[in-house]
């Protein structure tokens, strides 16, 4: 299943806070997560509200990225077909990130953090502290403990993240991207032969695939907490992915041809991050991604912008 998820920092979002500080607004929102698509007409029905009042708040909704429209032939001319785009919101005062040269900043983001996911079972997450929700059930990629999150794991399918693009909002040039995230493959149980193609993909394009070569339990992992049998997935391996101007690296070795130009990061305020096994793998292995106090590394997943 299919999930989507809108985070926002303040003073880039000022237009999505614009569009919820509103009750006729909020109203509308509600109306379409409940009813579904509607068009402005039959929202102006249900809500009694005039019609020029709900295509007015409509528009403020679709420039804030809440909702998106289709024009439809109806009976008469055209229909405006109103969409929500996402089941919530998120509003992010502090963004984990620091300066690691004066031509470069690294943004850490907690594994849970995902803005949205496809995921097939078996499948689950957990914080340091215990489960999350059910094991092998998709949904509970929604809930809202999944910020806690320190191991999530699937079969096939994915979790996008969205970091900010500080280098847009510096105004300066990138001159490469890296994405730093502990992984393994995934099997009930662990097996150290268990290969999986996992594929990164930076703002819809997938830059490149590493093979992990299994699903490893054959020692507890550093920051592994001590309640978590061994039995299950204990830690990966740390890997590394480099999107320069002549292609994307794995650990230093070239991989595609997929270069910076191919992610067009000049025209986009974020950079979407998703991690996943696709249906057509050759080797669909599942994925384990480990985040703080889980695994070998305590850290989440780091995204480094280097910068002229």
């Amino acid at each position: 299943m299919s999930r989507n998820f809108l985070v926002i920092e303040p003073e880039e979002g000022i237009a999505v806070l614009k569009g919820l500080a509103s009750l006729a607004r909020i109203s509308m929102l509600k109306l379409l997560h409940e009813k579904g698509p509607m068009n402005v007409n039959d929202i102006a029905a249900v809500l009694s509200l005039p019609q020029s009042t709900v295509s007015t708040n409509i528009q403020v909704l679709e420039d804030a990225g809440l909702i998106r429209t289709e024009n439809q032939k109806a009976k008469k001319g055209s229909q405006k077909i109103c969409y929500p785009t996402a089941e919530e919101v998120l509003v992010v005062f502090k963004s984990e990130y620091r300066a690691v040269k004066n031509d470069a900043i690294e943004v850490s983001m907690p594994i849970g953090l995902y803005t949205g996911f496809e995921v097939t079972a078996p499948c689950g997450l957990c914080s340091p502290d215990g489960i999350i929700g059910l094991l092998d059930v998709p949904n509970t990629f929604l809930d809202p403990d999944r910020m806690k999150a320190g191991l999530l794991w699937f079969t096939r399918g994915f979790v996008e993240y969205q970091f900010p693009n500080n280098a847009k909002l510096a105004n300066a040039e990138i001159t490469e991207l890296e994405v730093v995230a502990e992984l393994s493959s995934e099997v009930p149980g662990t097996s150290a032969d268990w290969p999986s193609d996992i594929t990164l993909a930076i703002n819809g394009v997938d830059v490149g695939t590493w093979t992990s070569p299994g699903d490893f339990g054959d020692k507890r992992g550093v920051f592994t907490p001590s309640w978590w049998k061994l039995k299950g997935s204990q830690y990966g391996k740390l890997k590394n992915w480099r999107i320069s101007t002549d292609g994307t690296y794995v650990d230093g070795v070239r991989i595609s041809e997929v270069s910076l130009a191919a992610l067009d990061l000049k025209a986009h305020h974020s950079i979407r991050v998703r991690i996943g096994v696709k249906d057509d793998a050759e080797r669909p292995g599942g994925v384990n991604i480990f985040g703080k106090r889980f695994g070998n590394y305590d850290q989440d997943i780091l995204l480094r912008i280097k910068t002229k």
